[in-house]
């Protein structure tokens, strides 16, 4: 062996001091793909990016594989949002029916599903498209029912009055969700057009245009939802 060949005793002395190799890291072998975990990456993709980026497509390249891996667990697009609606209800605490204050129950849960789906902006757009059949999703529903039953509200009467609140948890978290994006017109703007409209076509309008824009927080949901329960103690009886 030449001097040239031997190898640099004093170099691989220091590197194994310091820890130094040359040996290629160990791979770590791949969390495997499931129901739970694409769930989670595609509530991840909404929360960073909104609802309209949300495909397969994006969720599979977010876990580093192949939109065809997702389909063992996922059948389609319309079923991953059956999956995310069902995950954010069961997030949500269902109360003991209380006579008492079956009212103030029904704000809270509906309070709670809101808030649910505004952490996810643009998440509750799934709910208006279709129905959503999951377990969860009927929990909710069970739920309200019950709170309302139990509050004295005769079971027609709340059984839609449950599903209105529902679509209207629903509608109001997707047109908020749309009213806090960046590219949306803010509130001072929106009452400016109405006050522009041509005052002899819209005269109500344009006389009551700060209404009509007006509300801080989730005031309009506290009125609207409060509405819906104050018309079921005039309800009539489902004979």
């Amino acid at each position: 062996m030449t001097e040239q060949e031997r190898p640099d005793v004093g170099r691989w002395a220091e590197r194994i001091s310091t820890g130094e190799t040359t040996a290629p890291e160990p791979r770590r072998p791949r969390a495997p793909i499931t129901a739970r975990r694409i769930v989670d990456t595609a509530l991840d993709v909404i929360a960073t990016e909104g609802y309209d980026a949300l495909t397969m497509r994006r969720v599979a390249s977010a876990l580093g594989t192949g939109p065809a891996s997702l389909y063992a667990h996922v059948r389609n697009k319309a079923d991953l949002d059956d999956l995310l609606i069902g995950t954010l209800c069961a997030r949500v605490a269902l109360p003991e029916p209380d006579p008492t204050r079956w009212r103030a129950q029904v704000l809270e849960v509906c309070a709670a599903v809101r808030d649910e789906y505004l952490r996810y902006p643009g998440i509750s757009r799934a709910t208006l498209s279709a129905a959503p059949t999951g377990v969860d999703v009927l929990r909710l529903g069970e739920g309200l029912l019950a709170i309302m039953l139990a509050g004295g509200v005769p079971p027609r009467a709340a059984a839609w009055a449950s599903d209105a609140a529902i679509l209207y948890v629903g509608a109001y978290s997707s047109e908020l969700s749309f009213r806090t994006r960046t590219d949306a017109p803010d509130q001072r703007t929106v009452v400016d057009r109405l006050r522009e409209l041509p005052a002899d076509r819209f005269p109500n309008t344009v006389a009551h245009a700060d209404d009509l824009g007006a509300g801080v927080g989730h005031e309009r949901f506290v009125f609207t939802v409060g509405l819906l329960l104050d018309g079921l103690g005039a309800a009539p009886s489902d004979d």
